[in-house]
């Protein structure tokens, strides 16, 4: 197959913004890149072309839960009463629900300006508990789910083994997510064959917390290939507890013990002290902030002024899925600075500087690194993860270089018009290709698990 060629009248490189570019496009991958050139005849045109983002963390079948968890309960509601209804929910999911679901989660990650998922995949066995035949039955859905909708995939299957720092025996309701280390291992090769014919996708690590590992258990699953994702410090509880059980907060023990590095992804990080934030900071390892989830579940607010200060690396992701937006997540992002700070553009990095900017670069490359991408951008060698808006949308108009970046992320609106991945169009119009018959099969099943 020959290439392809894309032209945009302003696209904004790793250099920054640039006029009249032209992209050509082999294989999925960007082959070339010029700038201040005419467009040719058989040139996809676009007025405005941006990088698709990462979203670093997700757990696609909760995309099914969106809007079902905000009654109030007869006590105070908390992250702890919602995981009970989820653990109720996931008991009656079957793998086809599960592919249905996340076609649904992946379409909409794409028309919302994501073009790569780190899907943090913890549920694997039958509803007794027992793996399937295959042990990788439910990560193959994924990558299903993913064939389909054509988004990127970095797939982290979670070992999950206990319900409480140092080991303490498993609940009922997590029967679905339990591995020993030989079955984790098993489970970990199997997730490699099933994204086999994936483009460039990738499979990494994910034990599940500190609450679900022994430090023997993470560090056994840690020798593993790829990128290492953990949820920490996302609830005072959680800090509580581990101070309890062994005189140190999460970060911090897992800072004493595992140093994390650039393999490593630190899943909401909320609660940190000051030496803990600098330790992370001075590290490499991405804080995956998911902003829209935090403040679903009441977590609170991730450090992140101080953080950027210290050059800290961050990332955002869509975790539960209860409202899938790029935008979103980075505009929550700063809004819970300022709330915070009572202050304006908090993460803008110096005056004069672009707050949406910042926080888009920001979140491009910290969310490439932690989903195992070395080459990330409109950039020669990139996977061609193009992302165009519609100058006509009122939100751009009259928009001009970091402007575009201000209004996509605070404006509110969703410019998007078209996404490419790997080179493949996902998205039309604003409307994913496949969107009639992926709402279909979702409509479907969610009218049978809700009956």
């Amino acid at each position: 197959m020959g290439a392809t060629f894309h032209w945009f009248q302003t696209a904004l490189l790793p250099a920054g913004w640039a006029r009249n570019v032209r992209l050509s496009v082999e294989d999925g991958q960007i082959a070339s890149v010029e700038t201040r050139v005419p467009t040719g005849g058989s040139d996809v045109r676009a007025a405005i072309g941006l990088p698709g983002l990462p979203n670093l963390h997700s757990h696609a079948f909760q995309r099914a839960m969106a809007g079902l968890t905000e009654v109030r309960g007869p006590e105070g509601d908390s992250f702890w009463t919602w995981r009970e209804l989820m653990y109720r929910f996931v008991g009656k999911l079957s793998p086809d629900d599960v592919e249905a679901i996340a076609a649904l989660a992946f379409a909409e990650m794409l028309e919302a300006g994501f073009t790569r998922v780190g899907e943090f995949h913890y549920l694997h066995h039958d509803t007794d508990g027992r793996p399937y035949a295959d042990i990788a039955e439910m990560a193959a859905r994924i990558a299903a789910a993913a064939e389909a909708t054509g988004i990127g995939l970095t797939l982290l299957p979670v070992f999950y083994a206990h319900s409480g720092f140092g080991g303490v025996a498993p609940l009922e309701s997590q029967k679905r997510f339990l591995n020993d280390i030989a079955g984790y291992e098993r489970l970990y090769e199997a997730a490699r064959r099933a994204v086999r014919g994936l483009p460039d996708a990738v499979v990494g690590i994910a034990p599940h917390s500190l609450r679900a590992v022994t430090e023997a258990e993470l560090a056994a699953v840690t020798r593993l290939d790829g990128p290492i994702h953990i949820h920490i410090a996302e609830q005072v509880k959680e800090v509580d507890d581990c101070l309890a059980w062994s005189g140190a907060r999460p970060v911090e023990w897992l800072q004493d013990r595992f140093y994390p590095d650039r393999r490593w992804c630190l899943v909401h990080a909320t609660h940190m002290t000051a030496s803990e934030r600098g330790r992370l900071a001075a590290s490499g390892a991405v804080a995956g902030l998911c902003p829209i989830t935090e403040a679903n579940l009441g977590d609170g607010v991730f450090p992140a002024a101080a953080y950027l200060a210290e050059a800290g690396v961050f990332g955002v992701g869509s975790d539960s899925n209860v409202r899938i937006d790029a935008a979103e997540e980075l505009r929550l992002l700063e809004y819970g600075q300022r709330l915070s700070e009572r202050a304006r553009n908090v993460l803008a990095p110096a005056p004069g500087a672009s707050t949406g900017g910042a926080l888009y670069r920001g979140a491009l490359a910290g969310g490439a690194q932690a989903l195992g991408v070395s080459q990330v951008g409109l950039a020669v060698g990139a996977s061609a993860d193009i992302v165009t808006l519609d100058a006509e949308h009122p939100d751009i108009a009259g928009r001009v270089g970091d402007e575009i970046l201000d209004a996509f992320v605070f404006a509110g609106g969703r410019p998007i018009r078209d996404v490419w991945r790997a080179g493949r169009q996902v998205v039309a119009d604003g409307r994913h290709v496949g969107r009639a018959t992926i709402v279909a099969r979702y409509r479907q099943t969610l009218q049978r698990l809700l009956a």
